[in-house]
C-alpha cells in the first residue's frame, strides 16, 4: 500500500496522506506504477462515460481533461522537453542534455504537445462514441508498464532517479504485471500492443539518445497511450 501511495504522489495530482520515506523506497514505488495507471484510467473512463450522456464529442472532451488534470501534465512535459533536445542536438550529446535541462519549452516542445492532445481527443471520441470505457479504464495501466521495461532494459542517461529505478526493478515485477497484461487482453486484446509499442521506443531512446531518463518516460507513456487508444479503436471498430 505504500508503495501505491508513492507511487500516486509522483504520477498523479491526486490528495494523498503524508509517509515518511527515503530515496531508495520511493524508486521502488515504481513497481506500483501499473496500478497507479489503473486509477488513472478509472477516472478517465468515469469523466468519458458522464460526457457521453450529452455526446460523444463532450465525454472525449471531458476525459481528455481528466486525464491532463489527473497527471498534471507531468507526461507531456516530458514529451516537450524531448522533443526540444533531440530537434535541437544535432548529434551533439552536450546540447541535448543542455536542452533537456533547461525548463523552458521551445516551438518543437508546444508543437509535439499539440499534436499529442489533438490525436488523444479524436481517439478518445472515437472510443467514447463506440462506448468502449474498458479501454479508457485499462490503457493508462497498460502504459505504465513501459517505464518498468524501459528501465530494466535501458541504461540511465545521466545519474539521478532514473538509475534509481533501474536497480529496484526485479524480473518477478515484469513477470506479475505482465500476467495481469495478457488477462485483461483476454478481453481486450488491443492491449497486447504495449509490448511492440514499447519495444520500438526504446529501441528509439537508445538509439537517438542513449539512454532512459525522466523525460523519455514520460515522454513514451504518452505516445504508448496514444498507441494503445489508437489500437483499441481500430480492433473496436473492426469487431
Amino acid at each position: 500500500m505504500k508503495g501505491l501511495i508513492f507511487a500516486l504522489q509522483f504520477l498523479t495530482r491526486l490528495p494523498m496522506p503524508r509517509v515518511e520515506a527515503d530515496g531508495a523506497a520511493f524508486a521502488a514505488a515504481m513497481r506500483c506504477f501499473p496500478a497507479a495507471g489503473l486509477v488513472v484510467g478509472a477516472l478517465v473512463a468515469a469523466a468519458g462515460w458522464a460526457g457521453a450522456w450529452i455526446d460523444a464529442w463532450t465525454g472525449a472532451l471531458l476525459a481528455l481533461v481528466a486525464w491532463v488534470c489527473v497527471t498534471g501534465a507531468l507526461h507531456l512535459d516530458g514529451l516537450a522537453d524531448l522533443a526540444d533536445a533531440t530537434s535541437a542536438a544535432h548529434k551533439n550529446r552536450e546540447r541535448l542534455l543542455a536542452v533537456l535541462a533547461d525548463p523552458h519549452v521551445g516551438a518543437m516542445g508546444a508543437t509535439a504537445v499539440a499534436l499529442q492532445v489533438i490525436a488523444k481527443l479524436v481517439l478518445l471520441h472515437g472510443l467514447v462514441e463506440l462506448k468502449a470505457f474498458a479501454a479508457l479504464l485499462l490503457i493508462p495501466f497498460a502504459a505504465r508498464i513501459g517505464p518498468l521495461l524501459w528501465s530494466r532494459w535501458l541504461p540511465p542517461l545521466h545519474d539521478g532517479l532514473g538509475a534509481q529505478f533501474r536497480a529496484v526493478i526485479r524480473p518477478a515485477d515484469l513477470a506479475l504485471w505482465g500476467v495481469m497484461l495478457l488477462s485483461a487482453a483476454f478481453w481486450m486484446p488491443a492491449l497486447l500492443a504495449v509490448a511492440p509499442l514499447a519495444g520500438l521506443w526504446g529501441w528509439w531512446v537508445l538509439v537517438r539518445i542513449g539512454g532512459i531518463s525522466g523525460d523519455s518516460h514520460g515522454a513514451g507513456i504518452e505516445l504508448l497511450e496514444s498507441g494503445l487508444l489508437l489500437a483499441a479503436l481500430i480492433l473496436t471498430r473492426a469487431s
